[in-house]
């Protein structure tokens, strides 16, 4: 990704590249197998590239999700362009292990050479399938048991397994695996259970991991919603620190808990985490979230929720989502989804005719994934780009940011903002929430009292 910044920031340290030019898709450094730079910050947010075994990381990076190795809609060619164009992207070893299975993706040199992709691949370990397929699920110390929702078959996953599995895919990040419970749980000696488990968990992934100097082993940070000093995301987080991995995840949220609940979770693990490793906010996705978490210093972000909604015909904006399907959209013949945005589908297509696609087949849905895509790591780039000029460049982007948004949601409610720069109704938990990250919302009407619910669209 690179910087759209034309406005005389300094530069970045020129860094030795790991990955010559040219260079196969298998190709993988002897050491180290992860280098982290900070490059720039405001306070806590952070500027940083990550070096991975194949090609560098600019962060604050999103990871679009290619579960079984593939992005619904999207080839690897049309990923590569220069619209998109992601420098890393996510598959899941449960659904790999499945289908096409790793043992037939090691035959053939990796997931990289599987799918053709050049860059850098990170997997997740198999254990949010705890939650999304917990009727499918026994969890037990030795590992996870699922039943295959194609054929019904059992599948054992331990935390050796999971390795096993990420070590044949090849990844360039793997994920442990971790005792995942559902954030919404109200049975507090169940997260004690899991908060435990994943660190004893995590000690056997990084035993039983045989290529550290060409794959990274992230730990996750679990312990619910407990944020009280020495509770259990303070026992998790001191626990994974003493560990030393290459870097950390935040992880058991975006289950349905509160916005208040939730940033005070990632608000607690950053400050915590080690300054000079990278931070990766697992399963969040809304524009609105990486905005406010990128400010509190998450580094990393991986959701389903981009391609996911574009399958509905949702398009994404920083005014908020634009319902391609509504009949509002048929009569804009000349109106892209966002003019501000220069990509592929912005420049080619109307609402109107996209309003149409979605209507006819599977083109539809195809044009606004690549639009939903674009969106996201552009918003990436620009939230980079703020923090990279420094002075107050980030606070105004995202002050920016939430006067285009609330503005947006002023106007379809029928509420007039009183003056320009007004923010309008931001919700209570984004005040709070950035004013930790040491950003001031100008101070106007007010909704919501931090208690929206993380499984549900702020936009």
């Amino acid at each position: 990704m690179g910087d759209n910044n034309s406005t005389g920031a300094p530069s970045e340290p020129t860094l030795p590249p790991l990955v010559p030019e040219g260079t196969p898709p298998s190709f993988t450094p002897a050491s180290p197998a992860l280098c982290f730079h900070i490059h720039g910050r405001w306070r806590r947010a952070r500027a940083a590239t990550v070096h991975l075994p194949h090609g560098p990381l600019a962060t604050p990076v999103f990871m679009p999700v290619g579960t079984k190795g593939t992005i619904k809609g999207i080839p690897t060619e049309q990923l590569l362009h220069e619209d998109l164009s992601p420098q890393i992207i996510l598959g899941n070893t449960y659904h790999l292990a499945l289908q096409p299975g790793t043992e037939l993706l090691e035959e053939m040199g990796g997931l990289h050479e599987f799918m053709q992709w050049p860059r850098n691949l990170l997997t997740d370990s198999g254990g949010f399938q705890m939650v999304s397929l917990l009727a499918l699920a026994e969890i037990t110390e030795e590992g996870v048991r699922f039943q295959s929702p194609v054929d019904g078959t059992q599948m054992l996953l331990t935390p050796e397994m999971s390795i096993s599995h990420q070590n044949r895919i090849g990844s360039d990040i793997m994920m442990q695996l971790d005792d995942v419970v559902s954030s919404v749980t109200v049975d507090h000696a169940r997260f004690v259970e899991a908060t435990a488990r994943s660190i004893r968990w995590l000690d056997r992934c990084r035993k039983a991991h045989s290529r550290p100097r060409e794959q990274n082993l992230f730990g996750i940070i679990q312990g619910g919603l407990d944020t009280s000093p020495g509770g259990l995301r303070d026992e998790c987080l001191t626990a994974m620190v003493a560990r030393d991995c290459p870097g950390y995840a935040i992880g058991g949220l975006a289950g349905g808990e509160s916005k208040e609940a939730f940033w005070k979770v990632v608000a607690q693990c950053t400050a915590a985490l080690p300054e000079g490793k990278p931070r990766y906010l697992m399963g969040v996705g809304y524009p609105l979230d990486l905005v406010v978490c990128t400010a509190l210093g998450v580094d990393m972000y991986d959701c389903v929720y981009p391609t996911r909604t574009a399958r509905f015909g949702v398009a994404l904006r920083d005014a908020g989502v634009l319902k391609l399907k509504n009949k509002a959209c048929a009569g804009e013949e000349k109106q892209a989804i966002d003019p501000s945005c220069g990509c592929m589908v912005c420049r080619h297509y109307s609402q109107a005719a996209l309003h149409r696609l979605l209507k006819s087949g599977a083109l539809g849905c195809q044009l606004v994934t690549y639009h939903n895509l674009a969106y996201m790591l552009g918003l990436m780039r620009r939230m980079r780009s703020a923090i990279m000029q420094g002075g107050q460049a980030f606070p105004r982007f995202v002050v920016r940011f939430l006067t285009t948004h609330y503005a947006s949601k002023n106007r379809e409610e029928g509420v007039e903002c009183r003056r320009k720069g007004e923010c309008g109704m931001v919700p209570e938990w984004v005040r709070e929430a950035l004013a930790v990250a040491g950003i001031d919302v100008p101070d106007q009407s007010q909704e919501g009292n931090g208690h929206d619910q993380g499984g549900k669209d702020p936009f």
